[in-house]
């Protein structure tokens, strides 16, 4: 990848929002720590470096600051918010505390229409404010180039270092321009082509695997999720038959998805595939177990123990593989500690044992769970598996609430399947994060022809999200609505009433446990 935007982050929770923004641009971005050595990035010879927002004052005792060395690389610069103070902090300027925070929506007025950042954009325009310092003196060098209501420094530039810093944040959807002020960035001022495509992504990551893997063989752990099925299709192009997926049925799995990965993978990509149906272990050791916790913590502990009974019998491996996306290895910067660069306690990498002496093969993880998708159409998966929503590692059991039994199982099984049913044939499945049904260990009288009824009742869970971190309720039209209810009602025995979830997250969280 010899065109590439390095990203410096200095804690914000937009950080990840840049990467996405340049991609979408067809250049490659990495994000890094924010101290990462000159000499490093020089060495790395990116074609432009990002200095992301952040929560801290850089006059703060401890703010986390960048090697100095990075301004003299000769390498255009954009800082973003926090990163636009940096100028100052090294280059001359002063930031100081404002007399009102600034967030929010504001209206940016270019002074400048020469400045490269604004070429092909209008002369105001809305954008989004987020923060509480602001900049007083302008560095050595620098012109203002735009200015809001409360700032005569919104943009400044110094075209000679072709350096740029913007107070407002470009890569977030308030700021409907911005994405045109990244795309300026990216190729007018650091000269970038538009080389990054998932053929080319493609490529590479193979080359890469064959070079990694040698002539050893590696295992994966198929869940017929999207993360697992691209990866296992993507090692399969690379080694064919050095590769064994092993895929644990654990009982908890949506309507016939044993069925769908045994047929996709084994019969069709003709793959090595371990099927291991621990159905019943996993539903003995859930009996009577009610707390949301201990569910997690039986099937994690029990996956393990069935997983690495297949590796056994699979035979010498040296390599395990895994699906491990780039938001779950990149952290946003925890001020006073340590940069990203750490896997998430949630991803399936913390599940691993110890005693396991795998090497990892994690061919996806500088992707995005959107870039995931396309590569998977590139490398030939069906749309069923490409474009299925997000399940949860634990599967159905954190959608029941209460006990898991065989009973309630099939129960959910048949609703969920009527959600995903309908939201396919209304064209509403492909166009949210994520929809399913949830059985609650409620039971309620109704009444079903002449007969008293006391059934469940299943909830309907249906958001929007970009990747999972926060998520809104989508308004679904009462008819779906209706067709929904109607459906779950008739045709699940055992439940006579639905009801819809209108939580967002936060307060809630996507999964009722």
């Amino acid at each position: 990848m010899n065109e590439q935007i390095l990203i410096l982050d200095f804690g914000s929770q937009y950080t990840q929002v840049i990467a996405r923004r340049i991609r979408e641009c067809n250049v490659y971005s990495t994000i890094v720590r924010h101290d990462i050595p000159a000499a490093e990035i020089d060495a790395l010879a990116p074609s432009g470096l990002i200095l992301s927002g952040g929560p801290a004052s850089v006059y703060a005792e401890d703010a986390p600051l960048p090697d100095p060395g990075i301004f003299k690389l000769g390498l255009p610069i954009l800082g973003v918010c926090y990163g636009v103070q940096l100028f100052a902090q090294f280059l001359g300027g002063k930031v100081e505390p404002g007399l009102k925070r600034e967030y929010g929506k504001g209206t940016l007025r270019v002074t400048s229409p020469a400045c490269q950042l604004f070429q092909k954009l209008p002369g105001a325009f809305q954008v989004w404010n987020s923060h509480g310092d602001r900049l007083t003196r302008l560095p050595r060098g620098f012109v203002a180039v735009a200015k809001t209501e409360n700032s005569e420094y919104a943009a400044i530039e110094d075209a000679q270092r072709r350096f740029c810093g913007l107070q407002f944040h470009p890569e977030v959807a308030h700021t409907p321009r911005g994405k045109g002020i990244i795309r300026n960035f990216v190729h007018r001022i650091c000269g970038c082509g538009r080389t990054w495509t998932m053929r080319r992504y493609a490529d590479e990551a193979i080359d890469a695997i064959r070079a990694q893997v040698g002539s050893e063989r590696v295992i994966l752990g198929l869940s017929g999720g999207v993360d697992s099925s691209v990866a296992a299709a993507l090692l399969h192009r690379a080694i064919g038959d050095q590769l064994t997926c092993i895929f644990v049925n654990n009982g908890l799995l949506r309507a016939r998805e044993a069925e769908v990965v045994r047929e996709v993978f084994g019969r069709n990509f003709r793959m090595k595939l371990d099927y291991v149906d621990a159905s019943a272990q996993f539903l003995t050791r859930l009996k009577g177990v009610v707390d949301p916790e201990r569910k997690r913590k039986i099937i994690g502990r029990t996956f393990i123990e069935v997983f690495q009974g297949a590796t056994r019998r699979a035979g010498q491996a040296r390599f395990l593989a895994q699906g491990t996306l780039y938001p779950d290895v990149i952290e946003s910067v925890p001020i006073g500690g340590n940069p990203a660069a750490t896997i998430k306690s949630h991803h399936n990498v913390g599940g691993l044992p110890r005693k396991m002496k795998f090497q990892l093969v994690e061919p996806l993880k500088c992707l995005f769970k959107d870039e995931v998708r396309r590569l998977g159409k590139e490398l030939g998966l069906p749309e069923e598996i490409v474009l299925r929503q997000p399940f949860p590692g634990p599967g159905l059991a954190v959608r029941i609430l209460g006990e898991v039994t065989r009973q309630r199982l099939e129960l959910l099984r048949k609703a969920d399947s009527i959600v995903i049913e309908e939201m396919k044939r209304t064209g509403w499945y492909h166009r949210i994060w994520q929809s399913f049904a949830v059985l609650l260990p409620v039971r309620s009288v109704g009444v079903m022809g002449d007969e008293r009824t006391y059934d469940f009742t299943i909830a309907i869970r249906a958001v929007e999200s970009q990747d999972g971190m926060t998520a809104d309720w989508v308004r679904l039209p009462h008819p779906l609505l209706e067709r929904l209810a109607g459906r779950i009602i008739n045709e699940v025995k055992g439940v006579n009433r639905c009801v819809f979830d209108i939580t967002s997250k936060p307060p809630g969280t996507i999964e009722w446990e």
